[in-house]
């Protein structure tokens, strides 16, 4: 139990507070992949901003299993270097740095082609990105479990200090964990056991190759929100299983597309009760797990926060939106201006990422220009 200055320990990856940054797609990577020096700037400001942990928007770890475009790659060691120069700049700032790696799955940008099909558990349509992906075969599935490893292996010679699974919002492996997504009958399809092993055997090849002093997360839906998707047992197993296999700790967040507006990044948070929205989910998570449990969705306000973190039920919190506004947030807080995070909720931001600027708080534009405005009058 403590409170968000308190600091924490993750398999020897001392933080100085519990806040973290939660992945966020910046739109500021090169179209290879390659991260740039705005994408640099942007987690340098995090870190002097007091974030405890900083992790990074999610990298792909194959060429087609890309989500967005200008996204992080960690697919090819050409990478290592400008993420090396990333690493050393938030450690010279006083943080700590991980990354998240993914597969898109069926929710790849990328276009499929005869020879490039996109993949998915199976061959179910997904009415929102309109596409029908070609079932894994047993190889590929095994392919991209080396590809996890060796990625996560490029993490850790990057410097980063931890390394992120994207295990939720859609993604493959949270396609292979909903039955919804998942109609396999062999060993990776059926019960949660069989439907959890592509996830279980990405840990262990990324454990295998980055050792055991090395911290290993996992972002993972606690529910998926929508008719046939991941239930709230199911992921119970899935944290209890990760946690005797040697998992270091679990952010807890839900929704996929579709979910309406039960989503990941939820609008309306205006009143105390509005915030914290997976909080009951990750309560029932963490009574399953002796590892640190990461709270993500909707915090806006310390007074929140405390009260999240004094009663033990939660060991972190995790924000996006509003260090999107405020870079800063964590030490406006801890040098004693205690108001309420400035975001309004309205996720433009998301798709600001899509401009050649890449994400920034629109809404925090705007006061800006009408400041302008009414002091050139």
């Amino acid at each position: 139990m403590g409170e968000l200055f308190e600091g924490i320990e993750i398999n020897g990856m001392a933080l100085k507070n519990r806040s973290v940054r939660s992945a966020t797609w910046a739109g500021m990577a090169e179209q290879d992949g390659s991260c740039t020096m705005r994408l640099i700037e942007l987690m340098e400001q995090l870190a002097r901003g007091e974030v405890g942990l900083i992790i990074t928007g999610f990298a792909y770890v194959m060429p087609n299993g890309k989500v967005q475009t200008r996204q992080l790659g960690v697919h090819d060691d050409a990478m290592i270097p400008n993420l090396s120069q990333l690493t050393e700049r938030v450690h010279a700032a006083n943080g700590k740095i991980a990354m998240q790696i993914v597969h898109a799955g069926v929710q790849t940008v990328v276009r499929e082609r005869k020879d490039r099909p996109v993949w998915g558990p199976s061959a179910v349509h997904d009415k929102i990105f309109k596409k029908t992906p070609k079932a894994m075969t047993q190889r590929e599935i095994k392919e991209t479990v080396h590809a996890f490893a060796r990625a996560a292996g490029r993490v850790k010679g990057a410097g980063f200090d931890a390394v992120q699974l994207h295990g939720a919002h859609g993604f493959l492996v949270s396609q292979f964990l909903s039955p919804l997504k998942n109609r396999r009958t062999d060993k990776y399809g059926g019960p949660i056991e069989n439907r959890a092993r592509f996830l279980f055997e990405i840990y262990r090849a990324v454990r295998k190759t980055v050792g055991k002093g090395f911290p290993v997360l996992i972002k993972l839906n606690a529910k998926d929100f929508v008719r046939g998707g991941l239930h709230e047992r199911d992921a119970m197993f899935v944290g209890k299983k990760l946690d005797e296999m040697g998992l270091d700790a679990i952010e807890i967040s839900g929704g996929i597309s579709g979910g309406g507006n039960l989503g990941p990044a939820r609008g309306r948070i205006r009143k105390a009760q509005d915030e914290a929205y997976f909080l009951p989910l990750a309560k029932k998570i963490k009574k399953y797990v002796s590892i640190p449990v990461i709270l993500v969705g909707g915090i806006r306000s310390l007074k929140t926060v405390n009260s999240i973190l004094k009663t033990g039920a939660i060991d972190l919190v995790s924000m996006s939106r509003p260090l999107i506004r405020e870079p800063g947030l964590v030490r406006r807080w801890k040098e004693g201006d205690r108001r309420k995070a400035k975001c309004i909720s309205c996720n433009q931001c998301f798709q600001a990422a899509r401009s050649p600027e890449g994400v920034h708080c629109v809404a925090e534009r705007s006061v800006k220009t009408k400041k302008k405005a009414g002091a050139k009058r």
